[in-house]
C-alpha cells in the first residue's frame, strides 16, 4: 500500500530516536512531505550530525529540522527534552515514540532504578508523552504514534518485578518493553496508536531474524500514521500498514490502569 502524499508542511513532528534506522528515514520522509521535523538523538552531537546528513544527502530544507539531545537511560534529560519542545514549538502534532534499544545480554538497571530496555523503550516515552500533553492535545489532530513490535505478542508484563531481578532474560525484558508501549497505545489520556513497521536491517534486527527490508521501507508505515488525513482509532495497533488486534492484554482496561498506576511510580508521576 503506497504512502499517501498529503502535504504536511503545516504539521510539527518530534521522532525519538532519529539518528539512524527507522527513526532517521521517518525523519526524511516528514521532512520532504514539508513537515517541521524535532531530531531526537542520544545526544545534541548525534541529533545534529543526523540533520547535517539529511540536509546534505537528502536534500531536506534545514529551516525545517531542528535537533534535540537527550539520553534516555536518565529520565531528568527526558524532563529537560520536554521542556525545550514546549516551550519551543508549544503546538506539536505528532510524536513518534520510536527510539528503542535491545536489552543487554547481562541484567542492567539505570541510575533511575529501572531495567534499561524498560526505561528506554517504554518508561522515557511514557513519561515524555505525558509531560508533552499540553502541547499535543492542543490541536485536534494531535496523536502519538508508539513504534512497537510484533514481539510484544511473547511479552508479559511482570508486575510485581518490572525489573527482572528474579529471573532475567533479554528476549524476556524485551518483549515486555514493547508489551507495554502497545498498552500504551490504548491510555485514554492520549489519542494513540502503536505499529509493528516490519522487520527492518537496523541494529534490532538479530533480535527477529537474519534478514529485514530496508528501513525506509518500514518507515513508510510510521510516516502513513503521522498523516491527519488517515484516520486513527485510540489504542490501534498495526502490523506494517493493516490493522490488526494487538495481543489480547494490550486493550484490557484493567491492564491499561495497572500499567499507567506502575509507569506512574517508576517515572516519578503523580497521576
Amino acid at each position: 500500500m503506497p504512502v499517501s502524499v498529503s502535504d504536511l508542511s503545516s504539521r510539527t513532528v518530534l521522532v525519538t530516536g532519529a539518528t539512524s534506522g527507522i527513526g532517521h528515514q521517518t525523519a526524511r520522509l516528514l521532512a520532504e512531505r514539508g513537515a517541521t521535523v524535532l531530531v531526537h538523538g542520544r545526544t545534541a552531537e548525534e541529533a545534529l550530525a543526523a540533520t547535517d546528513r539529511l540536509v546534505t544527502l537528502a536534500g531536506v530544507d534545514a529551516a525545517r529540522l531542528c535537533a534535540f539531545g537527550a539520553d534516555f537511560t536518565r529520565l531528568e534529560e527526558v524532563e529537560h527534552l520536554a521542556a525545550r519542545v514546549l516551550a519551543e514549538h508549544p503546538l506539536l502534532d505528532v510524536l513518534v515514540n520510536n527510539a528503542g534499544m535491545a536489552a543487554p545480554e547481562r541484567h542492567t538497571v539505570t541510575t533511575d532504578g529501572n531495567e534499561i530496555a524498560f526505561q528506554v523503550n517504554f518508561l522515557a516515552h511514557y513519561l515524555l508523552t505525558h509531560l508533552l500533553e499540553p502541547a499535543l492535545t492542543s490541536d485536534p489532530g494531535g496523536r502519538v504514534v508508539n513504534v512497537s513490535s510484533a514481539l510484544h505478542r511473547t511479552g508479559s508484563i511482570q508486575w510485581n518485578d518490572p525489573n527482572r531481578v528474579r529471573r532475567y532474560s533479554r528476549l524476556a525484558a524485551y518483549a515486555q518493553s514493547q508489551l507495554a508501549l502497545t498498552v500504551f497505545a490504548a491510555d485514554p489520556r492520549v489519542t494513540a496508536v502503536s505499529v509493528h513497521p516490519g522487520i527492518c536491517t537496523t541494529s534490532l534486527l538479530p533480535l527477529y531474524a537474519h534478514e529485514g527490508v530496508a528501513p525506509a521501507e518500514g518507515a513508510a508505515h510510521v510516516v502513513r500514521l503521522c498523516d491527519p488525513a488517515v484516520e486513527i482509532v485510540n489504542g490501534a495497533y498495526y502490523d506494517r500498514d493493516r490493522r490488526v488486534a494487538p495481543a489480547a492484554v494490550a486493550s484490557e482496561t484493567r491492564t491499561v490502569k495497572r500499567l499507567s498506576k506502575l509507569a506512574d511510580l517508576l517515572v516519578g508521576q503523580s497521576s
